[in-house]
């Protein structure tokens, strides 16, 4: 957990609350995602490492209490349809003459 902290863009103190304290932490800024390999722009959201709900041994981080990898998925979705739309737009534009 410690390592996908430092990953996403976490400071050691960010770490600590989340992970020594099991403090919320509410921050703006970027988060980056290996798996889409890009950063996400996040606005006073918040973090919290909570308890899987069919693995009651494992933790995952959470953010505005989605799971971190549905969040990404969400953002990654909305980015795709606003390039969508630009893209539909320019070839709506008809022929020139």
């Amino acid at each position: 957990m410690e390592k996908l902290c430092a990953v996403i863009g976490f400071t050691k103190d960010m770490v600590d609350k989340l992970l020594t304290k099991k403090e919320a932490i509410q921050c703006s800024g970027k988060i980056y995602s290996e798996e889409h390999r890009r950063k996400f722009d996040i606005r006073n959201d918040i973090f919290r490492v909570e308890k899987h709900l069919m693995n009651n041994g494992k933790l995952i981080l959470t953010i505005n209490r989605i799971p971190m990898v549905e969040w990404f998925k969400e953002q990654f979705d909305k980015l795709r349809q606003g390039l969508r739309k630009t893209e539909e737009s320019r070839k709506s534009r008809g022929f020139k003459l």
